[in-house]
């Protein structure tokens, strides 16, 4: 097994539209071989709001590393901050917005399901 050391720092952020803050994509096949992950750092500023979504043959973890926010999960409003995480099932979706006066880092991970073919 190789071991890659990925400079997150390095990795080119991009805007998203619809003031969806910032995403860098940190893991992924072009990075560092990943076949079967793709991870992200996700950033949100005031007024930004970032809705995942379902992807059918996936997994995704979203945790908090920095910041205060508000996820909404089926239809209710939860406070989550710094260590707080969230498993979303293949068909399951959330959104999260930044609260308070921090903007909120996210690590966003998505995991191919079992035995399908690569991201």
């Amino acid at each position: 097994m190789v071991t890659t050391y990925i400079d997150t720092t390095q990795c080119p952020r991009r805007e998203l539209p619809g003031r969806q803050g910032e995403v860098a994509e940190i893991v992924d096949k072009n990075l560092c071989g990943a076949e079967n992950v793709v991870g992200m750092l996700r950033w949100l500023g005031e007024g930004e709001r970032f809705e995942t979504e379902s992807l059918g043959d996936r997994h995704q973890l979203i945790y908090f590393m920095e910041g205060d926010g508000v996820l909404t999960l089926e239809n209710k409003k939860y406070p989550v901050s710094k260590g707080s995480g969230i498993y979303l099932g293949p068909s399951e979706t959330a959104g999260i917005a930044q609260a308070g006066i921090a903007p909120v880092m996210l690590f966003h991970l998505i995991v191919r399901k079992e035995g399908k073919n690569a991201l």
